[in-house]
């Protein structure tokens, strides 16, 4: 059976195994070291393309200057940044951005309160080191251990999350690009192609701010959030029917009607006001980002595939939206009614259904 019929969910590099394939058989750029693909390909790959027959699908939707920002820093010895709201597609970006670069995108490390600093540099199989002490087999390396040695690239999904010190424990291998192993008297140096992919969420502000030591080491850039309605359609509308595909749930796809609500919906709670301005919004106080849409629609197609008759209904659609924006029931069922009446029961007929949904959900 073909891999992609069984594995839930494929990394970029399998994914987009053929346009990759595609993009190297006509790359007639420079390749830096370690690369698989010149900087010019890169971005086709990313922002979408031809490459001789193959079409390349844009994997992000933004700023194509920000994307080839990103990737001539990752020619250079300082480390990539990506700094955004939730849903701006950071991880998919730094996923992406790997898979091109040197085709493997497996080396992450996921910053958590819990995350330590062997989880960045390495650690030792206690059964082993106690048995025979240190040694080469009983060494754990860390993603940024093993990209160090193969000249790939290594991600650090929010990295805000780690502890100020498991941060720091970051400079001296951005700055020296080496990891020390004093138990095995001898330092690892980086081969040349290395680098790391961090993001950062500007929601966790304040959680462990990054020392200016750190920040130093990297390029950072901010990736903003869809600048407007049609361009976060696009968006959600791209990613819905990828995800949809993957999961096999029919060919229920939203139409574009349903998929304009939601993100309408989502964009004003998220700025607290309406698109035209003319009325301000209580917030709730999750995040209401394009990510959560995308689930949102994903989850509506569930259920339309599973319990309806294939077609994404309002009722679908009211579930997800309710779960969605009453993260805490008691500040955020107020401000979800109260958008109910002023907002979305004045808009006509066209709304008329949706509305009668979520609030029957509601009441």
């Amino acid at each position: 059976m073909d891999q992609k019929q069984t594995i839930l969910r494929l990394p970029a590099e399998q994914l987009y195994a053929h346009e990759l394939e595609a993009l190297k058989k006509h790359d007639t750029g420079e390749k830096p070291a370690g690369w698989q693909l010149s900087p010019r390909a890169v971005l086709t790959f990313i922002t979408g393309g031809r490459a001789g027959k193959v079409d390349i699908t844009p994997k992000y939707i933004g700023h194509t200057r920000l994307v080839e920002i990103a990737i001539a820093t990752l020619l250079t010895d300082r480390a990539l940044l990506l700094i955004g709201e939730p849903g701006t597609a950071k991880s998919w970006l730094s996923e992406n951005l790997t898979a091109a670069i040197h085709g493997d995108s497996s080396k992450v490390i996921q910053g958590t309160a819990g995350t330590s600093e062997e989880q960045v540099r390495y650690s030792w199989n206690y059964a082993m080191l106690l048995a025979n002490g240190p040694s080469e087999e009983a060494l754990v390396k860390s993603p940024i251990y093993r990209a160090m040695e193969a000249g790939g690239i290594s991600r650090f999904e929010e990295i805000s999350r780690c502890a100020s010190e498991v941060q720091d424990a970051l400079i001296s291998i951005l700055s020296e690009k080496t990891i020390s192993v004093p138990e095995l008297g001898r330092d690892i140096p980086a081969a040349r192609g290395f680098s790391i992919i961090a993001t950062a969420n500007t929601r966790d502000r304040g959680v462990n701010d990054m020392s200016a030591a750190l920040k130093r080491r990297f390029n950072i850039v901010v990736l903003p959030a869809p600048s407007d309605l049609d361009t976060e359609i696009a968006i959600v509308r791209k990613r819905v029917s990828e995800i949809a595909s993957n999961y096999r749930l029919g060919e229920a796809v939203p139409e574009e009607e349903a998929v304009r609500k939601v993100v309408t919906i989502f964009r004003e709670l998220r700025s607290g006001m309406t698109l035209d301005g003319k009325e301000k919004l209580k917030q709730p106080s999750g995040a209401i980002s394009t990510a959560e849409a995308i689930s949102l629609l994903i989850n509506s197609m569930a259920l339309a595939s599973s319990f309806g008759d294939g077609q994404v209904a309002e009722e679908d659609l009211a579930a997800g939206l309710l779960g969605a924006v009453v993260k805490d029931e008691a500040k955020d069922d107020a401000v979800w009614k109260e958008y109910l009446e002023n907002v979305m029961k004045k808009r006509g007929a066209e709304w008329r259904g949706l509305y009668r949904a979520c609030r029957e959900l509601s009441s």
